[in-house]
């Protein structure tokens, strides 16, 4: 009986040894949920890893190679196998659906990419070498170097999470695409330059997000995320799907214009200050500045409608994120003269580029159609520049607002000419 025990035992040993596909003294590092975080997730080091079945005659197949690649890669690249059969949670965040499947935890541990390569050692051991070789690239040089969906490479693209979505996106006063994607997906792995590309053009107008799906599943949830990538645009409370193209091209227009039916309308300000000047014309790309005429010349109606033309030209051109600002002529010379509006022909209109010192001027009539052709010109890059007088932002002198009243002219004081003898000023007219 106590060998027919120690018979048995051998057996199921054996058997188990065998259903495992690897043991101990193995270079295949068998992970587990206690073990798969710290020793891949949270490492510095490059990782293969293979998820398989014990039944499963492909894995059974590989088995071989994949110890063999695991032995030549020893000390450069870890090489580990999870068994699915008995730890299935590890494979779900990963989409694993099949075995064997085979992923490199690379420069991005949240982003594993598929080995596509051959299934044989010297495959794998390829597929290894090139995932290290990334990854001490964008060591040395700050930039990542392909792979899954993600940040681009001038980090453009922001990384959301669960923890960090509400604050981010939710609570921001910023407009937000954000794309949900999944690191197994063939076309989130093709959107991804097109998504960096869009991500780095929009600067400035709205915000491009990227959030892995298999990984931070409670916003995958709560958004109905059934497929990838899905890509939603988020703003003021409001979600909308995306429906536009999957180049750059596509995406930078249909955001464009998403943005413009968002954006506010500029404020057309009067020049009071330098502050109220630079900030148009320093924390906008151009200024567009308008001297309107002298209130006695121009009375307070005349000058509302010039004001809120100025305005609707400002909402027509909104997405440009130009600053608008006007003064009164002869008010603030030296910006007239630096701009060569040289104290006639009012109203005029110049547009501004304090980064480069250039400006244009409006050489056409002061009208709807006059200014809209100009700024359209603007807009396209084309028209004929100077460069502004003195190679400097001119002085601003502080001046105070208009009350938003009609001018009057200064009212003469009464001459008190009681005390005159008019025959004495008579007689001295004689002589």
């Amino acid at each position: 009986f106590y060998y027919t025990m120690i018979l048995l035992l051998g057996i199921v040993l054996l058997a188990c040894s065998s259903n495992a596909l690897y043991s101990p003294s193995d270079d295949v590092v068998l992970l587990t949920p206690d073990t798969f975080k710290q020793k891949v997730l949270n490492s510095d080091e490059v990782w293969v890893v293979e998820f398989f079945a014990p039944w499963c005659g492909h894995c059974k197949s590989l088995a071989p190679e994949y110890k063999k690649a695991a032995t030549a890669l020893k000390g450069v690249v870890k090489v580990g196998a999870v068994d699915c059969d008995e730890h299935k949670s590890l494979g779900a965040p990963y989409g694993v659906k099949g075995f064997p499947t085979l992923k490199i935890f690379g420069a991005n541990k949240n982003k594993p990419d598929n080995l596509d390569g051959q299934r044989t050692a010297q495959g794998i051991v390829e597929a290894a070498l090139k995932a290290a070789t990334e990854k001490v690239n964008m060591q040395l040089t700050g930039k990542r170097g392909g792979g899954s969906s993600g940040a681009g490479g001038d980090g453009a693209v922001v990384e959301l999470t669960d923890s960090n979505f509400e604050k981010l996106v939710l609570k921001s006063d910023d407009m937000w695409l954000v794309e949900f994607f999944a690191p197994w997906c063939g076309h989130c792995k093709n959107l991804e330059p097109h998504w960096a590309e869009a991500a780095t053009k929009l600067k400035g107008l709205m915000k491009l997000g990227a959030l892995d799906a298999t990984v931070h599943t409670v916003k995958a949830g709560q958004y109905n995320v059934n497929g990838f990538p899905t890509i939603k645009f988020f703003y003021n409370g409001e979600v909308i799907d995306y429906d536009g193209g999957r180049t750059a091209g596509d995406i930078v227009s249909w955001a464009t214009d998403r943005a413009s039916a968002n954006i506010p309308a500029p404020d057309v300000v009067e020049i009071i200050g330098t502050k109220t000047f630079e900030k148009a014309c320093k924390d906008h790309p151009i200024c567009v500045v308008a001297v309107l005429p002298h209130i006695l010349d121009c009375q307070s109606k005349c000058r509302n409608d010039y004001i809120k033309m100025l305005k609707d030209m400002g909402d027509k051109y909104k997405q440009k994120q130009w600053g608008w600002i006007w003064t009164e002529a002869m008010s603030q010379s030296n910006l007239e003269e630096s701009l060569d509006i040289g104290g006639f022909g009012y109203p005029a209109l110049a547009a501004l580029n304090a980064k480069k010192m250039q400006f244009a001027l409006l050489r056409g009539s002061f009208s709807k159609d006059g200014v809209n052709e100009f700024l359209r010109d603007i807009s396209y890059g084309r028209g004929r520049t100077s460069p502004v007088k003195g190679g400097e932002l001119p002085k601003i002198v502080k001046s105070d607002p208009w009350d938003g009243k009609d001018g009057a002219l200064p009212v003469d004081e009464d001459i008190d000419l009681s005390d005159v003898d008019l025959d004495d000023f008579d007689a001295k007219l004689e002589l």
